[in-house]
């Protein structure tokens, strides 16, 4: 899947990883302050080794979405969308990282809004959602402005970086017609 993003972010797209981004992942991905906002599967420090296991699963086929957010040719973060099991086939965790020298620009916001927004018009899932760590407001007000609404505070539902913190959910819901089965 390759998703353009904004005019007003010109060069920048979505598109698939490749073998090739390697260095660039290395180089933005192994970031404390990356790290602190993201899930235990995002490793600290970012090694070789976890570039390479991370390509490999970015390029699996499958229902889940993984994404590389590139400038100018430069893979500077990733952003998808991981696909629910059983009974939520339907649902899709959403998720996206950008290198630290690109924060406050706009990206993530245009990032999140032009894949939010496919996946809504493909009707690839009927909900995404969203959890960010209560130290995070600026990745609230990105899903917020990407179409996400709050709709939980989970007290003390994460431990990271030693603390024992809340989070808040987030969700964007499309509408997918039909009866409800």
């Amino acid at each position: 899947m390759s998703v353009s993003l904004s005019t007003t972010l010109p060069g920048c797209v979505l598109r698939p990883w490749r073998p090739a981004d390697k260095p660039d992942l290395l180089r933005h991905a192994d970031n404390r302050r990356v790290w602190r906002n993201m899930t235990h599967t995002f490793p600290h420090p970012y090694t070789s080794r976890d570039a390479d296991a991370w390509l490999a699963i970015a390029v699996r086929l499958g229902a889940s979405i993984h994404l590389a957010i590139a400038i100018d040719g430069e893979a500077v973060g990733g952003i998808g969308a991981i696909a629910g099991e059983g009974i939520h086939v339907r649902t899709a965790q959403f998720g996206y990282w950008l290198g630290e020298a690109f924060w406050g620009r706009g990206i993530a916001t245009a990032a999140a809004t032009a894949l939010a927004s496919r996946i809504g018009s493909e009707r690839l899932f009927a909900r995404l959602e969203a959890q960010v760590f209560a130290w995070n407001p600026a990745s609230m007000r990105v899903l917020e402005k990407s179409g996400f609404e709050r709709e939980a505070l989970l007290r003390s539902a994460a431990t990271k970086d030693g603390q024992l913190i809340d989070t808040v959910l987030y969700a964007r819901v499309f509408p997918q017609g039909g009866s409800a089965g």
